[in-house]
């Protein structure tokens, strides 16, 4: 890193060096991605990471913003307003969650396949994301956010391939042995999660914004 004083003001230049510790990604190329492309940079050494760890998007890309999404209200055999009544009746019938399978991660599919039919209606896919923000509640009597089960409801639509072979990496339900994803997809958006104290809607304890990018051939 080098500093400049230019006209009473202190400029930072920031050069990145490629070696075998940098991640893959954009900028250990000597050109930003190419106008109308996102490129994600991907830690270094993993096969199948979680998240990029930054994304590079080229100009004159179409993007198109979520607003923040939770669960719907599709259990109507539990109390409404309760958290139970936001588990997704589509995956979990009648509103029974397999064994493992928490409050949270039941939320979060249901979440997830909501983004899913936001981003059809805009004409894109989970492979399209390029970002996602994540804001999780505390379950009631938990004195911490469930970000583990989270994490399982977000590997069952995105980085949930292995980047070497291509193939899909099975992904736990709960605590049933790992199996197909609900929806195979190389994407792995930057992202970041954080625990708050409350979400505007009684009973979510999961909600989320992403990002996505108009592919260029479109």
């Amino acid at each position: 890193m080098k500093t400049r004083l230019i006209a009473g003001l202190v400029a930072v230049v920031v050069t990145f060096t490629a070696g075998a510790s940098t991640a893959a990604g954009w900028w250990d190329k000597p050109k930003p991605p190419k106008a109308g492309t996102v490129v994600p940079a991907l830690p270094a050494g993993q096969s199948n990471p979680m998240i990029a760890t930054g994304v590079g998007i080229g100009a004159n890309t179409p993007v198109y913003k979520t607003s923040g999404i939770g669960p719907t209200a599709l259990n109507t055999d539990a109390p409404a307003g309760s958290e139970a009544s936001y588990v997704d009746t589509i995956v979990f019938p009648g509103g029974a969650l397999p064994a493992g399978v928490t409050i949270t991660e039941a939320q979060g599919i249901n979440v997830l396949r909501r983004i899913g039919e936001n981003l059809q209606a805009a004409g894109l896919s989970y492979a399209d994301v390029y970002t996602m923000r994540v804001f999780l509640q505390n379950p009631a009597g938990a004195t911490t956010a469930d970000f583990a089960g989270w994490n399982r409801a977000y590997r069952q639509y995105f980085a949930n391939t292995d980047l070497t072979t291509g193939q899909y990496v099975p992904v736990p339900l709960g605590t049933a042995p790992p199996a197909k994803p609900f929806v195979v997809n190389k994407s792995r958006p930057s992202r970041f999660a954080l625990e708050i104290e409350n979400l505007p809607v009684t009973g979510w304890l999961v909600e989320v914004e992403v990002d996505a990018a108009y592919p260029a051939n479109r």
